[in-house]
Protein backbone atom coordinates (compact mmCIF):
# COMPACT_ATOMS: atom_id res chain seq x y z
CA UNK A 1 0.00 0.00 0.00
CA UNK A 2 1.13 3.53 -0.73
CA UNK A 3 2.64 4.85 2.56
CA UNK A 4 0.55 8.03 2.41
CA UNK A 5 -2.64 6.02 1.99
CA UNK A 6 -1.48 3.60 4.70
CA UNK A 7 -1.09 6.46 7.18
CA UNK A 8 -4.54 7.80 6.22
CA UNK A 9 -6.05 4.36 6.79
CA UNK A 10 -4.38 4.10 10.20
CA UNK A 11 -5.79 7.48 11.19
CA UNK A 12 -9.29 6.43 10.12
CA UNK A 13 -8.93 3.31 12.25
CA UNK A 14 -7.75 5.42 15.20
CA UNK A 15 -10.85 7.61 14.91
CA UNK A 16 -13.13 4.58 14.67
CA UNK A 17 -11.70 3.21 17.92
CA UNK A 18 -12.18 6.55 19.63
CA UNK A 19 -15.80 6.64 18.45
CA UNK A 20 -16.43 3.15 19.79
CA UNK A 21 -15.26 4.03 23.32
CA UNK A 22 -18.53 4.92 25.04
CA UNK A 23 -16.81 6.48 28.07
CA UNK A 24 -14.79 9.10 26.21
CA UNK A 25 -17.63 11.58 25.46
CA UNK A 26 -18.57 11.73 29.15
CA UNK A 27 -14.93 12.12 30.18
CA UNK A 28 -14.44 14.88 27.62
CA UNK A 29 -17.58 16.72 28.71
CA UNK A 30 -16.52 16.55 32.35
CA UNK A 31 -13.16 18.11 31.45
CA UNK A 32 -14.86 20.82 29.38
CA UNK A 33 -17.25 21.73 32.17
CA UNK A 34 -14.40 22.04 34.67
CA UNK A 35 -12.13 24.05 32.34
CA UNK A 36 -15.02 26.28 31.33
CA UNK A 37 -16.10 27.10 34.86
CA UNK A 38 -12.63 27.45 36.39
CA UNK A 39 -10.95 29.49 33.68
CA UNK A 40 -13.49 30.49 30.99
CA UNK A 41 -11.45 28.27 28.68
CA UNK A 42 -12.90 29.29 25.31
CA UNK A 43 -12.07 32.97 25.84
CA UNK A 44 -8.33 32.44 26.14
CA UNK A 45 -7.18 32.05 22.52
CA UNK A 46 -6.53 34.31 19.55
CA UNK A 47 -6.11 33.95 15.79
CA UNK A 48 -3.69 36.40 14.19
CA UNK A 49 -4.24 38.87 17.00
CA UNK A 50 -8.03 38.71 17.45
CA UNK A 51 -9.82 36.74 20.19
CA UNK A 52 -11.47 33.61 18.78
CA UNK A 53 -13.98 32.25 21.25
CA UNK A 54 -13.70 28.58 20.31
CA UNK A 55 -12.02 25.46 21.57
CA UNK A 56 -8.65 24.87 19.86
CA UNK A 57 -9.95 21.47 18.77
CA UNK A 58 -12.85 23.05 16.88
CA UNK A 59 -10.53 25.64 15.36
CA UNK A 60 -8.41 22.78 14.05
CA UNK A 61 -11.49 21.14 12.58
CA UNK A 62 -12.55 24.40 10.92
CA UNK A 63 -9.12 24.71 9.33
CA UNK A 64 -9.24 21.15 8.03
CA UNK A 65 -12.74 21.66 6.59
CA UNK A 66 -11.77 24.88 4.82
CA UNK A 67 -8.69 23.25 3.29
CA UNK A 68 -10.70 20.20 2.23
CA UNK A 69 -13.71 22.04 0.77
CA UNK A 70 -11.81 25.06 -0.63
CA UNK A 71 -14.80 27.42 -0.42
CA UNK A 72 -15.33 30.62 -2.37
CA UNK A 73 -17.67 31.95 0.31
CA UNK A 74 -17.76 31.38 4.07
CA UNK A 75 -20.87 32.61 5.87
CA UNK A 76 -20.62 33.09 9.63
CA UNK A 77 -23.37 34.10 12.05
CA UNK A 78 -22.01 35.53 15.27
CA UNK A 79 -18.96 37.83 15.13
CA UNK A 80 -18.03 38.79 18.73
CA UNK A 81 -14.36 39.88 18.66
CA UNK A 82 -13.87 38.71 15.08
CA UNK A 83 -11.28 35.98 15.55
CA UNK A 84 -13.30 33.42 13.63
CA UNK A 85 -13.74 35.84 10.72
CA UNK A 86 -9.98 36.44 10.69
CA UNK A 87 -9.29 32.70 10.81
CA UNK A 88 -11.60 32.07 7.87
CA UNK A 89 -10.12 35.00 5.94
CA UNK A 90 -6.58 33.77 6.56
CA UNK A 91 -7.48 30.37 5.17
CA UNK A 92 -9.10 31.92 2.10
CA UNK A 93 -5.97 34.02 1.57
CA UNK A 94 -3.89 30.84 1.80
CA UNK A 95 -6.13 29.12 -0.75
CA UNK A 96 -5.68 32.09 -3.08
CA UNK A 97 -1.91 31.87 -2.67
CA UNK A 98 -1.86 28.13 -3.34
CA UNK A 99 -4.08 28.53 -6.40
CA UNK A 100 -1.74 31.20 -7.73
CA UNK A 101 1.25 28.94 -7.20
CA UNK A 102 -0.49 26.03 -8.92
CA UNK A 103 -1.58 28.15 -11.88
CA UNK A 104 1.70 30.08 -11.94
CA UNK A 105 -0.11 33.42 -11.89
CA UNK A 106 0.51 36.59 -9.96
CA UNK A 107 -1.43 37.02 -6.72
CA UNK A 108 -2.82 40.54 -6.57
CA UNK A 109 -3.79 41.59 -3.02
CA UNK A 110 -7.36 42.80 -2.74
CA UNK A 111 -8.60 41.14 -5.93
CA UNK A 112 -9.67 37.79 -4.47
CA UNK A 113 -13.11 36.52 -5.42
CA UNK A 114 -13.23 34.65 -2.13
CA UNK A 115 -15.12 36.29 0.72
CA UNK A 116 -16.08 35.83 4.37
CA UNK A 117 -19.53 37.18 5.26
CA UNK A 118 -20.02 37.84 8.98
CA UNK A 119 -23.44 38.55 10.50
CA UNK A 120 -24.17 39.79 14.01
CA UNK A 121 -27.10 41.58 15.58
CA UNK A 122 -24.72 43.84 17.53
CA UNK A 123 -21.23 44.48 16.14
CA UNK A 124 -19.49 46.40 18.90
CA UNK A 125 -17.72 49.52 17.62
CA UNK A 126 -14.32 48.58 19.05
CA UNK A 127 -14.49 45.09 17.51
CA UNK A 128 -15.66 46.45 14.15
CA UNK A 129 -12.77 48.91 14.10
CA UNK A 130 -10.22 46.23 14.99
CA UNK A 131 -11.51 43.89 12.29
CA UNK A 132 -11.52 46.65 9.67
CA UNK A 133 -7.92 47.55 10.55
CA UNK A 134 -6.72 43.96 10.22
CA UNK A 135 -4.57 43.16 7.13
CA UNK A 136 -7.13 40.55 6.06
CA UNK A 137 -10.14 42.88 6.24
CA UNK A 138 -10.36 43.08 2.44
CA UNK A 139 -11.68 39.51 2.48
CA UNK A 140 -14.40 40.25 5.05
CA UNK A 141 -17.87 41.77 4.72
CA UNK A 142 -19.76 42.43 7.96
CA UNK A 143 -23.53 42.79 8.21
CA UNK A 144 -25.21 44.12 11.34
CA UNK A 145 -28.68 42.72 11.91
CA UNK A 146 -30.52 39.64 13.07
CA UNK A 147 -29.24 36.61 11.18
CA UNK A 148 -32.83 35.42 10.68
CA UNK A 149 -34.29 38.74 9.52
CA UNK A 150 -35.54 38.64 5.93
CA UNK A 151 -33.47 41.65 4.82
CA UNK A 152 -30.30 40.20 6.39
CA UNK A 153 -30.79 36.84 4.70
CA UNK A 154 -31.39 38.51 1.34
CA UNK A 155 -28.28 40.64 1.68
CA UNK A 156 -26.17 37.57 2.51
CA UNK A 157 -27.58 35.76 -0.51
CA UNK A 158 -26.79 38.73 -2.76
CA UNK A 159 -23.16 38.88 -1.60
CA UNK A 160 -22.80 35.10 -1.83
CA UNK A 161 -24.36 34.93 -5.31
CA UNK A 162 -22.01 33.29 -7.77
CA UNK A 163 -20.11 31.35 -5.12
CA UNK A 164 -19.65 27.80 -6.37
CA UNK A 165 -18.44 26.38 -3.06
CA UNK A 166 -20.07 27.71 0.10
CA UNK A 167 -19.36 26.84 3.75
CA UNK A 168 -21.50 27.97 6.70
CA UNK A 169 -20.69 28.42 10.40
CA UNK A 170 -23.66 29.12 12.73
CA UNK A 171 -22.69 30.59 16.10
CA UNK A 172 -25.08 33.33 17.20
CA UNK A 173 -28.23 32.98 19.33
CA UNK A 174 -28.33 29.37 20.57
CA UNK A 175 -32.07 28.89 21.14
CA UNK A 176 -33.85 26.08 19.32
CA UNK A 177 -36.08 28.36 17.25
CA UNK A 178 -33.28 30.72 16.25
CA UNK A 179 -30.92 27.97 15.15
CA UNK A 180 -33.73 26.21 13.32
CA UNK A 181 -34.47 29.43 11.43
CA UNK A 182 -30.76 29.87 10.64
CA UNK A 183 -30.58 26.33 9.27
CA UNK A 184 -33.59 26.97 7.06
CA UNK A 185 -32.04 30.21 5.79
CA UNK A 186 -28.38 29.32 5.27
CA UNK A 187 -27.94 25.54 5.02
CA UNK A 188 -29.52 25.45 1.53
CA UNK A 189 -26.66 27.65 0.33
CA UNK A 190 -24.07 25.00 1.28
CA UNK A 191 -22.55 23.21 -1.69
CA UNK A 192 -22.46 19.43 -1.94
CA UNK A 193 -19.41 18.10 -0.11
CA UNK A 194 -19.20 21.19 2.09
CA UNK A 195 -20.50 21.75 5.62
CA UNK A 196 -22.93 23.69 7.75
CA UNK A 197 -21.36 23.68 11.21
CA UNK A 198 -23.70 24.40 14.13
CA UNK A 199 -21.71 25.44 17.18
CA UNK A 200 -22.64 25.06 20.85
CA UNK A 201 -24.79 21.97 20.39
CA UNK A 202 -23.03 20.95 23.62
CA UNK A 203 -25.58 23.13 25.46
CA UNK A 204 -27.92 20.12 25.27
CA UNK A 205 -25.45 18.05 27.30
CA UNK A 206 -24.70 20.66 29.97
CA UNK A 207 -26.22 20.84 33.46
CA UNK A 208 -29.26 23.13 33.61
CA UNK A 209 -27.65 25.37 36.24
CA UNK A 210 -24.90 26.44 33.83
CA UNK A 211 -27.53 27.99 31.54
CA UNK A 212 -29.13 30.23 34.18
CA UNK A 213 -29.70 33.70 32.74
CA UNK A 214 -29.46 32.46 29.16
CA UNK A 215 -32.39 32.14 26.76
CA UNK A 216 -31.15 28.65 25.82
CA UNK A 217 -30.83 25.48 27.93
CA UNK A 218 -31.07 21.69 27.59
CA UNK A 219 -34.22 21.00 25.60
CA UNK A 220 -33.97 24.39 23.90
CA UNK A 221 -30.59 24.26 22.22
CA UNK A 222 -28.75 24.09 18.90
CA UNK A 223 -28.66 20.29 19.13
CA UNK A 224 -32.44 19.99 19.44
CA UNK A 225 -32.73 22.29 16.40
CA UNK A 226 -30.26 20.16 14.42
CA UNK A 227 -32.09 16.94 15.17
CA UNK A 228 -35.47 18.42 14.26
CA UNK A 229 -34.13 19.98 11.05
CA UNK A 230 -32.44 16.79 9.89
CA UNK A 231 -35.75 14.91 9.98
CA UNK A 232 -36.75 16.75 6.79
CA UNK A 233 -33.34 17.40 5.25
CA UNK A 234 -31.80 14.14 4.13
CA UNK A 235 -29.32 16.00 1.94
CA UNK A 236 -27.26 16.56 5.10
CA UNK A 237 -25.70 14.06 7.49
CA UNK A 238 -23.91 14.43 10.81
CA UNK A 239 -20.22 13.79 10.22
CA UNK A 240 -19.57 11.80 13.38
CA UNK A 241 -15.94 11.22 12.42
CA UNK A 242 -15.12 14.85 13.30
CA UNK A 243 -16.47 14.76 16.85
CA UNK A 244 -15.01 11.27 17.35
CA UNK A 245 -11.62 12.65 16.34
CA UNK A 246 -11.81 15.84 18.38
CA UNK A 247 -13.45 14.40 21.52
CA UNK A 248 -13.34 17.88 23.05
CA UNK A 249 -15.77 19.95 20.96
CA UNK A 250 -18.60 22.43 21.49
CA UNK A 251 -20.32 21.00 18.41
CA UNK A 252 -21.27 17.33 19.00
CA UNK A 253 -23.75 16.41 16.23
CA UNK A 254 -23.11 19.87 14.81
CA UNK A 255 -20.75 19.08 11.93
CA UNK A 256 -23.32 18.69 9.16
CA UNK A 257 -22.02 17.58 5.76
CA UNK A 258 -24.05 18.07 2.61
CA UNK A 259 -23.97 14.73 0.82
CA UNK A 260 -26.41 15.42 -2.03
CA UNK A 261 -28.21 18.26 -3.77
Amino acid sequence: MNPIQQFKTEVEQNIQRLGQDVSLPDDSLAWMLKAGTVGAYTYNFTWLGRPIIQYPQDIQAMQEIIWETRPDIIIETGIAHGGSLIMSASMLALLDYCDAQTNKTALTPGLSSRKVIGVDIDIRAHNKEAIEQHPLSHLITMIQGSSIAVDTIERVKQIAAGGKRILVFLDSNHTHEHVLAELEAYAPLVSVGSYCVVFDTVVEDMPENLCVGRPWSPGNSPKTAVHEWLKKHFEFEIDKSIQDKLLITVAPDGYLKRVKA
